[in-house]
């Protein structure tokens, strides 16, 4: 048709890119999937953390994983490798500068603020399991998205909330068949901390060229961010530095004693390590970190979880001062562990398998489906299947008690086969009688069962 028009050419939107992936889609790189084989182990750490948690106090908090970047900047630190080097920063639709939040304690300390949490009863105790966003180098157990949990009490500032946290967290971990070792720490506060940090950045001045070039920007901005630089050199001239413990005022030495005299009340361990300062700026007096018992301290990869005082971080987020500790632990890395110490968490097989033969045998099983599952009974199916054969291999591969057999025969007697996956016996019921035939079975094999345990990754 010579007068036709061309169809008008779209530009490329976010909706419809101009160009045809190529391939197979991939992760992104330092993203991971968690896959249903490993499903139990995620469910095992929900679990314990939500018990250890609730049954010391504390309540859930959420917050969203976007915040505005300056929380972390104020919060975290400027000059923190966080901040510098691993957050997610963008300006989003709006104009607002906008940050994926690389870790809870500042978000926390936002929400505690914002919704007036400072007039409730004090401490508040907060808890929290999440994914969070930093552009770190890939490795083994760390990923720019890693989830974590940790514990936060706000309000409170004796140093029994410290020896609590290590507590409750060596507890999570133990319980989780992974063994640990706590070193902990003192970094003082704004009292006594300037004039060590005064000695420690006069000691790094020597031996200046000796540093990494990380370390010698980090001697002019913050001297205390060369502990944790593990690059070899830095690592050996850091072990004979001066030991802020030294340098404490006579407040956080107390408070510091009381925190390490009720670790020993409660039985719990502990090393005293001077180069533990925590990647974060708003931390005062107490620091810790947890690590997988026998793990070398010069790597990053023994730690499992961190945590400690900050004092003064509600005040540098427009508040009065408000006393505070917590703790964080990585998810990822406590799986490894527990893969390593082949620790089996228990999975829930369902209870019923529903087989049928024939459409007027899938139709008597939907309806029993439902009355079933209204009653609270996990029960299962393959309903899309013909056979009886292929139905009862899914049985099988799903680990149910019992499975329902409703075929021909059975919708001419209007009854039910109820068969023993465990041992094949077979028993037909009267379909009016199932329900509460597959009720007292189903308690007399909770009472005698044993937990399954996960399957393999």
């Amino acid at each position: 048709m010579p007068n036709q028009k061309p169809e008008p050419t779209l530009p490329p939107t976010a909706d419809a890119p101009s160009e045809k992936i190529k391939g197979q889609p991939q992760l992104l790189r330092g993203m991971k999937d968690i896959l249903p084989a490993d499903q139990p182990y995620w469910d095992a750490v929900a679990s314990i953390v939500d018990k250890t948690a609730t049954g010391a106090g504390f309540a859930r908090i959420e917050t969203p994983v976007l915040e505005a970047a300056s929380l972390f900047t104020r919060s975290v630190g400027q000059e923190t490798d966080i901040v510098e080097k691993e957050m997610y920063v963008f300006v989003d639709k709006s104009g607002d500068r906008v940050a994926l939040r690389p870790e809870l304690t500042a978000a926390a300390a936002r929400a505690y603020l914002e919704h007036g949490m400072i007039s409730w009863p004090q401490p508040v105790k907060l808890w929290y399991l999440g994914p969070f966003f930093r552009h770190d180098r890939p490795q083994a157990g760390r990923f720019r998205q890693f989830w974590q949990f940790g514990l936060e009490v706000l309000g409170d500032g004796h140093p029994v909330i410290d020896a609590m946290l290590i507590y409750l967290a060596v507890s999570i971990y133990r319980t989780l068949n992974v063994p640990v070792e706590v070193q902990i720490n003192s970094l003082g506060d704004r009292a006594c901390r300037p004039g060590y940090v005064r000695q420690l950045t006069d000691y790094f001045k020597t031996r200046k060229h000796q540093l990494c070039e990380d370390c010698k920007r980090r001697l002019q901005r913050n001297p205390l961010r060369i502990f944790d630089c593990k690059v070899t050199d830095c690592y050996t001239i850091s072990q004979d530095a001066p030991q802020i413990v030294d340098h404490l005022c006579e407040a956080c030495k107390d408070h510091f004693v009381h925190t390490l005299e009720y670790l020993g009340e409660l039985e719990v361990s502990y090393t005293l390590n001077p180069r533990i300062v925590r990647g974060l700026d708003y931390y005062t007096r107490t620091v810790f970190e947890i690590v997988e018992e026998g793990g070398s301290e010069a790597s990053t990869q023994s730690a499992l979880c961190g945590g400690g005082r900050y004092d003064d971080l509600l005040e540098q987020l427009g508040s009065r001062q408000v006393p505070a500790a917590g703790l964080a632990g990585g998810v990822e890395r406590l799986i490894i562990k527990m893969h390593e110490r082949q620790f089996a968490p228990t999975v829930v097989s369902p209870d019923l398998f529903l087989a049928q033969l024939g459409e007027p045998g899938r139709k008597k099983c939907l309806k029993l489906y439902d009355v079933l599952r209204s009653m609270g009974v996990k029960v299962v199916e393959a309903f899309s299947k013909d056979g009886l054969k292929p139905q009862l291999e899914v049985a099988n591969r799903l680990g149910v008690k019992y499975a329902l057999i409703i075929g021909q025969k059975e919708i001419m007697d209007d009854t039910v086969l109820i068969r023993d996956m465990e041992n094949g016996i077979q028993e037909v019921v009267d379909f009016k009688k199932v329900v509460p035939e597959v009720q007292k079975r189903l308690a007399k094999s909770t009472t005698n069962g044993q937990p399954t345990p996960a399957p393999g990754p």
